[in-house]
């Protein structure tokens, strides 16, 4: 009987804290749109542009200096 005076106000405090949770998560627009996320899984990715090509700089000789 005793462990009931700590376990009820324990229980009151952890639903007051999760309907807190709850309703922080629904004022910050987490359950907007919930089917976006579950189709952004099946979507393809967008394919990355192409690089652009750069002319190659002609090789030096084995004499030549680098610049």
């Amino acid at each position: 009987m005793d462990s009931l005076y700590l376990l009820i106000p324990i229980a009151l405090v952890f639903c007051l804290v999760a309907i807190k949770l709850l309703l922080w998560a629904i004022g910050s627009g987490q359950y907007d749109d919930l089917d976006k996320e579950a189709w952004r899984i099946l979507a393809d990715d967008e394919p990355a542009p192409p690089a652009r090509e750069q002319p190659e700089k002609p090789r030096a000789s084995p004499g030549e200096e680098h610049d």
